[in-house]
């Protein structure tokens, strides 16, 4: 039986050991992430955390609803041994009415027509491979482009406090990103320093000189998945093409392993073109949307 449950009334531990031993595990669903980037979450439970879907829920001017947080990509259905398009179509269907709006990413596909769903990209890359097969996978472009950048020799580094890192996006890509506000940074810069200190994640970069951050990215790491969560370009880490230098490392690292070298995705044809040019897939997840709101508090978001 599903049941809905306030945040405070969640388990913890169950609710974890429900998502690590669910298939194709992202780090979004642990309680751990959405503590700390849907702060109050709530969720529906069924069968004592057989199955689980998390609830990214806010209230504004009294009105509650459900909307994917920044830097959190995707939600949906998990469960260790039920379905989990048959679960989220089961939760899907129990949502409760006091959500006047709803715009969440999930991982499966729902079969309901009160929503509207969009298609989006993700690209994930096995690497089971030995390295040498993997790379045989790249595009000419890529490998040219490793290649360039290989002649400079960028050295990593891994003194990067989560303050320069998100400064640095800010002065850069930021500046032309819409819809991402001050709590959202205050966010991600706890969600970074968690994963720090837990050994959950770790920030790389390249550094001009030994001193000024030129390239930045913050890798969320669980068992089986490396999450590229968070990556920041300057004009000068493109013209040397660091990025692709970064990636090959990852690869590198991480090859012969039953690791997912998770790029996050993007909308963006430009990087999700310097995604698949490492031989990663498509790994499609779902935006799905309903708007009850009475006009003209009806283009809420």
């Amino acid at each position: 039986m599903i049941v809905y449950l306030k945040n405070n009334e969640i388990d913890r531990e169950q609710w974890d050991n429900c998502i690590k031993l669910s298939p194709r595990v992202r780090p979004y669903a642990f309680s751990w992430y959405l503590d700390i980037m849907a702060p109050g979450w709530e969720a529906m439970v069924d069968d004592d955390y057989d199955s689980v879907f998390p609830i990214p829920c806010s209230k504004k001017y009294g009105i509650q609803y459900v909307a994917t947080p920044n830097f959190l990509q995707q939600l949906g259905a998990f469960s260790p041994d039920k379905p989990q398009q048959k679960a989220i179509n089961e939760f899907i269907e129990y949502m409760p009415d006091f959500f006047r709006l709803i715009d969440l990413n999930v991982g499966q596909r729902i079969d309901n027509d009160r929503y509207k769903v969009r298609l989006k990209s993700n690209f994930e890359l096995d690497l089971s491979k030995p390295y040498e097969k993997l790379r045989s996978s790249f595009s000419t472009h890529c490998t040219r482009n490793i290649d360039k950048a290989e002649k400079k020799k960028p050295e990593l580094v891994s003194d990067i406090a989560p303050e320069e890192l998100i400064g640095l996006f800010q002065k850069n890509r930021g500046l032309d990103v819409r819809g991402i506000k001050p709590r959202d940074y205050d966010r991600l810069n706890a969600l970074m320093n968690f994963c720090i200190r837990n050994k959950k994640g770790q920030i790389l970069g390249v550094r001009k000189s030994k001193k000024k951050l030129i390239y930045g990215i913050f890798l969320v790491e669980i068992k089986g998945r490396t999450t590229m969560l968070f990556v920041v370009n300057t004009p000068e880490s493109r013209e040397k093409r660091i990025g692709y230098h970064i990636v090959n490392e990852l690869i590198k690292e991480s090859a012969g392993t039953r690791t997912i070298l998770d790029f996050a995705g993007s909308s963006i044809p430009s990087i999700a073109s310097f995604m698949e040019s490492f031989g990663s897939i498509n790994v499609p997840y779902y935006s799905i949307y309903r708007n009850r709101l009475p006009w003209p508090v009806r283009m809420l978001k």
